[in-house]
């Protein structure tokens, strides 16, 4: 992506006395949503802002108006409208401690190692997500962006692409299952044996709250749950998600009758409750490893992401008791 606008060094007052600008669209662009590229363009604009502007037709591509949907060609022309924003508006933070949880890295994508308690991007109430956070500390990056999501409370694997290319080659892999998901859970009571969850699964709210519920008329989606370490009153299971919906491990565990411990949504209280005596002041899913192929070198990769300290901890309690 080339922007024809003065370079940033001879913009320094841009924030303050701000400008049209007419950003060229190359090829590591192509196919991606207008508002995605204005979000990720205009770092610490509120989303409502830029809707604001898209509804007004104050951007336009290539001269004209469009939606907020339309997907973007290599040789477009997006004309940005003058859009002040406040030096300590965007996302503020050192985010220098991203390098010590990337796992692996070339010019084409990134796996990352995400924290609990991290949004994978900003949203209602969230003010920067990681992928806020990387862009951040990667200014200069033509492009990042998510291949897929982990839960906030989810610790773990996570890809991010580098090139629209890279992009469409792993959401391709995704869509055809053949992106190896595996996942660290520690679930209510004793799973006495391997097993594999295809309760389809429905969206729904419930008291205002958004929901993924098992209904025979959802989505088909398919988890292989097999143990690996049994204790008095839970078990750690090893899971392998076969397709890749809302919430799917959280709540096919709930389905087999052995909820995710620090499960606040899906989980039991009392079961969470007590393991909370045992240290545990998050979800215990963890996404341990993912396979998948390198999208340029049609090599196959798999990377993998030691259990954090404080989900170790619990165990070696529960073991001790």
């Amino acid at each position: 992506m080339s922007d024809s606008s003065d370079p940033p060094s001879k913009r320094k007052d841009s924030s303050a006395s701000p400008a049209v600008r007419h950003v060229d669209v190359d090829e590591t662009r192509e196919g991606q949503r207008l508002d995605n590229f204005l979000l990720a363009i205009l770092k610490g604009v509120p989303k409502s802002r830029i809707y604001r502007c898209l509804r007004k037709g104050e951007v336009r591509v290539n001269k004209g108006r469009v939606g907020p949907d339309y997907r973007l060609q290599a040789g477009d022309v997006v004309r940005i409208p003058p859009i002040r924003v406040s030096p300590d508006k965007v996302h503020p933070g050192n985010f220098d401690w991203l390098a010590e949880r990337v796992l692996f890295e070339d010019e084409h994508l990134i796996v990352l190692d995400k924290p609990a308690g991290m949004a994978v991007h900003a949203g209602s109430g969230v003010a920067t997500g990681i992928i806020e956070a990387l862009r951040t500390w990667r200014p200069h990056a033509p492009m990042l962006e998510l291949v897929h999501r982990l839960d906030r409370e989810t610790s773990g694997c996570l890809l991010i692409a580098k090139s629209r290319a890279a992009l469409t080659h792993l959401h391709a892999q995704l869509r055809e299952g053949e992106t190896g998901k595996h996942y660290v859970a520690l679930v209510q009571g004793r799973f006495a044996e391997a097993r594999t969850v295809t309760a389809s699964l429905e969206r729904r709210e419930r008291g205002g709250e958004r929901m993924v519920q098992t209904a025979e008329e959802g989505k088909q989606a398919a988890t292989h749950f097999e143990p690996s370490r049994h204790f008095g009153i839970a078990t750690l299971v090893e899971i392998e998600l076969l397709t890749g919906r809302t919430h799917q491990a959280r709540v096919h565990a709930l389905h087999a009758g052995h909820p995710i411990a620090g499960d606040d949504k899906y989980g039991d209280r009392e079961f969470n409750r007590e393991m909370r005596g045992f240290g545990l002041r998050r979800l215990f899913l963890h996404a341990a490893r993912i396979e998948f192929r390198h999208p340029v070198r049609n090599k196959i990769m798999d990377a993998e992401s030691p259990l954090p300290p404080e989900l170790v901890a619990v165990l070696d309690r529960l073991q001790k008791e």
